[in-house]
């Protein structure tokens, strides 16, 4: 999220204004405002109270409460998320995940005479994320992927995040040091840009969900997770709530994969810190 502050023909907020939303915001979706994210705010909601008609933050603050259907509120996640990634970001993560988690998870999985290796990606933003872990498993397997059920669960809180993943078309800035072997095998160039393999986009079922929902509606557990740069905007108690509940949701030696600007605290919690942004359920 950027701090710019709003231009001067832009609605004006007050105090209890912001305060209002921040709190319904944070109470929906985790997300903590400080004060200097009220230019932010102002910014990013501008569209939806002109379009609205809204003549005070008051008015879309009592029309966001009293919205029955819910449409108001994913129109407000829609506004407040930020959905900027691209392809292979944190390079690290991937290097790791194919040195050390899936070797692990093949035996894993083999020594268990079970195939369904289960990966979530929890802030799919736009797709850049799952679709770069599917080239990776496709990339490890080779043609051995077919023994192998790989597809992956790929979820966000933002409505229009999913219908760009789902479409999966990028422009050139989001593939930027991708190599061109890569780009060439998994994209095809098109007038809007590069849109993403079939055989990569088949394989990740996307899903619209809040990770502040208390319970993970998930019938077995995952062997890794991805929860990359999202809880840059949670405050502590959130982040580790979180967390702890998808420790419950990780097989014994699982993985946890986070941002690399992000930290837990191991004191909050019974993951295991291997190395910066990557923690382990201990076996």
């Amino acid at each position: 999220m950027d701090n710019s502050p709003a231009s001067s023909d832009m609605m004006h907020i007050s105090d209890a204004e912001f305060h209002s939303i921040r709190d319904l915001v944070y109470q929906h979706f985790g997300i903590a405002l400080t004060e200097q994210k009220k230019g932010l705010v102002v910014g990013r909601l501008q569209k939806i109270l002109k379009q609205h008609k809204f003549n005070s933050f008051k008015e879309y603050y009592d029309h966001l409460v009293a919205d029955k259907s819910k449409a108001a509120i994913t129109e407000l996640a829609n506004q407040i998320t930020t959905n900027h990634t691209f392809f292979f970001r944190e390079i690290e993560h991937f290097d790791f995940f194919k040195s050390d988690v899936l070797p692990w998870m093949v035996n894993e999985h083999k020594a268990n005479r079970n195939n369904d290796l289960r990966i979530w990606c929890a802030a799919a933003s736009s797709g850049e994320e799952p679709y770069t872990i599917i080239i990776t498993l496709l990339e490890h397997f080779g043609m051995d992927y077919k023994n192998w059920n790989c597809g992956l669960l790929a979820t966000d809180v933002s409505e229009k995040a999913l219908v760009a993943a789902l479409r999966g078309v990028y422009d050139q800035t989001r593939l930027q040091g991708v190599p061109t072997p890569i780009i060439n095998k998994y994209f095809k160039k098109n007038n809007d840009g590069y849109e993403i393999a079939e055989k990569v986009k088949k394989e990740v079922t996307l899903r619209k969900f809040n990770l502040m929902n208390e319970t993970l509606p998930f019938k077995k557990p995952f062997d890794c997770i991805w929860c990359r740069n999202v809880m840059i905007y949670f405050d502590a108690p959130t982040k580790h709530a979180l967390v702890n509940r998808m420790y419950k949701h990780t097989v014994n030696g699982g993985y946890l994969l986070i941002g690399h600007s992000e930290t837990l605290a191991r004191d909050q919690t019974p993951w295991k810190y291997i190395k910066p942004a990557v923690y382990r359920k201990e076996e």
